[in-house]
């Protein structure tokens, strides 16, 4: 059977080789597309991935300075934070790498640093824990012994804030963390010590900060339970212990000293103390006349029986312990018989105590005006 195709229709050979050629070189194209296309994506998705898993961290060692402020009660969490807002660290991720790899990391305290930005976490994390000099101290000490606006002059001169700021603060007593024996009355529960200003300080503050010390030494040696030992209120003791403060100087006499004037109210007796009548009247002088002694306030105890209302100084420590825990002993009295060794001598019965307060009159007689102020 003859084909029905036109001779000259059928394709020569050239034209089938350049035809296969054409799609021979499309296939390779489409090939080398995908390889391309397939390793760029791999390429990008490798490096993303790769990426992924790393934590931004500055490479360090760090540029210019920065002071850096740790807010008292910040948590470590906080803190990276803060370091974060400061460039001084690149990432709370890398923040708590470096915590999770340095157990003393919750050691750091409150305060002001000098550090460097850029730095590396765990570089930032060591200073702050090790800071030497980089720490930017500036610290007030208020003494023991100081009535509330002896206080208040101390804190003026030692924190560069103004009275009437403290003034202010003061009349807002239940803002100051007042433990609730002291009645929103802040005399003697502003504890003496020595602080450290935290970021920017405000009268309040302060004052916060001395009343949570004055918490901590209570909790320390457990005055609420003290107190319930003793059938006193925690108030009665603190106020005990601010005339310790006053009145006796060696930490074995105050124990001494505690017993006697839980003795003489024990007995209904009064206290009959000097350092009573100079708070009522403020005096500056370290007797009193039997003019002064007809002081009309109630915190006169020639006058009135019992403990004056509240506290006439902020005890420390260590008079805090001496009403917490006073010796044995049956002693009524007691009197400094040197004001330079603060040798204090106690008896138990008037007639000793005279031969003390006799021996105390010639010391004061051996020097002239030492006794007057």
């Amino acid at each position: 059977m003859t084909s029905m195709l036109d001779p000259e229709l059928k394709p020569s050979p050239a034209r089938e080789v350049v035809h296969r050629g054409k799609g021979c070189l499309a296939v390779l194209v489409a090939a080398a597309v995908l390889v391309f296309g397939g390793y760029f994506l791999w390429d990008r998705a490798s490096g993303f991935l790769a990426g992924w898993g790393e934590i931004a961290d500055y490479p360090g060692p760090g540029k210019g300075q920065v002071t850096v402020i740790v807010p008292d009660g910040a948590t470590v969490s906080q803190i990276g934070g803060v370091l974060v807002d400061s460039k001084v660290v690149q990432s709370e991720e890398a923040w708590d790498e470096a915590v999770r790899s340095e157990e003393r990391s919750t050691s750091i305290q409150p305060g002001r640093y000098v550090m460097q930005t850029e730095m590396r976490a765990i570089d930032a994390l060591t200073l702050l824990i090790n800071p030497g000099q980089s720490r930017i101290r500036s610290e007030f000490t208020v003494q023991e012994g100081l009535r509330l606006s002896q206080q208040v002059n101390v804190l003026v001169k030692g924190t560069k804030i103004k009275k009437s700021a403290y003034e202010k603060a003061l009349d807002k007593p239940k803002r100051l963390g007042l433990p609730s024996y002291a009645k929103n009355d802040p005399e003697g529960f502003l504890f003496p010590d020595t602080y450290e200003l935290v970021g920017k300080p405000s009268a309040t503050s302060v004052l916060k900060q001395m009343t949570a010390r004055f918490d901590d030494v209570a909790a320390d040696i457990d005055l609420e339970a003290a107190a319930k030992k003793l059938d006193r209120s925690p108030r009665d003791l603190v106020t005990v212990a601010s005339i310790l403060e006053k009145e006796v100087r060696g930490d074995g006499d105050r124990a001494k000293a505690a017993r006697v004037l839980y003795n003489r109210l024990d007995k209904g007796q009064k206290l009959e103390l000097d350092s009573t009548v100079i708070y009522a009247e403020k005096l500056k002088t370290n007797t009193t006349t039997p003019e002064q002694r007809k002081s009309t306030s109630k915190y006169n105890t020639y006058r009135y029986e019992g403990l004056p209302p509240g506290p006439i100084s902020a005890p420390g420590k260590a008079a805090l312990q001496a009403a917490a825990a006073p010796a044995d002993g049956d002693w009524l009295y007691w009197v400094t018989v040197n004001y330079d060794t603060g040798e204090t001598k106690f008896a138990k019965t008037f007639a000793e105590h005279n031969k003390n307060v006799a021996e105390f009159q010639k010391w004061c007689q051996a020097k002239k005006g030492r006794c007057d102020s």
